[in-house]
């Protein structure tokens, strides 16, 4: 069974201005998410700045997320690591902590090859019960999980269940879909790609945009999945401007800005994001006017 299907938010991690997580303001997005129809929350992703947390932290959020959403819908931890070590203790612990699944992103600078990345994924999931999605972004880690690696590692390792699958290149999609013969949950990584993952038989988005208009990406996915493909369709090429503007400059600089432009008052990034250029802000700025969100 899917730990989910339809529309996870990456949510963001609210900063105060001392650049402590905002746990106040992270359990009023939660909150927020939930009642917009989120079908399930993803702590501490590349959304989430995990980058950027200690150790300690990364622990902490994942736990106070579990806390308080309390099995309403499903928290998947990132807990991904470029050190093998690192992303079993994270994901032991997210595990302990009752989070219903795990996102392990591929080990990011170290550039492993496959054979590395079967034993680097196997090492983690066999530590833990809980049920795992890969999520593969070669953009960011200059690592490619290979469709012939995919497949050997769902088929070998029970508790892979899933892929996050933010490569930009269908082609990928296409064959890792045919050699795991379907036995796979895909999850489109990006938000201007969700309904042609869907239609090669995807679940769900792994979703930036969900952090500003949860209600649409929700629904966008639940028309594809419940047979209307060309409603479905349209609201991906509406959101096709807010989806680009989301991404003017590296993620998530763009989504914090915009979700403090309305008001939800997320606080700043850590270093080395900066904040958003001042052409950038108007383009997001205008973007979320024409969508609606402003």
């Amino acid at each position: 069974m899917a730990i989910f299907k339809g529309a996870g938010v990456a949510i963001v991690t609210p900063m105060k201005e001392n650049l402590e997580i905002n746990y106040d303001k992270l359990d009023e997005m939660l909150e927020e998410q939930i009642a917009g129809g989120t079908d399930a929350i993803i702590i501490c992703g590349t959304t989430g700045e995990s980058a950027t947390m200690t150790e300690a932290e990364h622990m902490e959020a994942i736990r106070f997320t579990v806390e308080r959403v309390k099995h309403r819908i499903p928290v998947i931890a990132g807990t991904g690591s470029n050190c093998t070590a690192t992303a079993v203790e994270l994901s032991k612990e997210a595990e302990k902590d009752g989070a219903d699944g795990l996102l392990l992103v591929t080990p990011y600078y170290n550039k492993a090859t496959q054979n590395g990345l079967i034993a680097h994924y196997t090492a983690v999931c066999k530590e833990v019960k809980i049920p795992a999605i890969l999520y593969n972004v070669p953009s960011r880690t200059g690592c490619n999980i290979q469709p012939a690696t995919l497949a050997h590692l769902v088929k070998n390792v029970d508790n892979i269940v899933g892929v996050k699958e933010a490569s930009g290149n269908i082609g990928q999609v296409a064959e890792i879909m045919h050699l795991c013969d379907g036995n796979i949950d895909l999850y489109s990584g990006n938000d201007d790609q969700v309904v042609p993952l869907l239609s090669l038989g995807g679940i769900g988005v792994i979703s930036v945009l969900s952090n500003v208009a949860p209600t649409y990406v929700h629904d966008m996915v639940y028309k594809y999945l419940d047979g209307d493909t060309k409603g479905s369709c349209r609201m991906q090429l509406d959101a096709l401007p807010l989806c680009s503007a989301l991404f003017c400059e590296v993620n998530p600089i763009p989504v914090k800005a915009a979700l403090n432009l309305m008001g939800k008052e997320v606080g700043p990034l850590r270093a080395p994001l900066t904040e958003i250029e001042p052409a950038h802000r108007e383009l997001l700025e205008k973007a979320m006017k024409d969508f609606g969100i402003l």
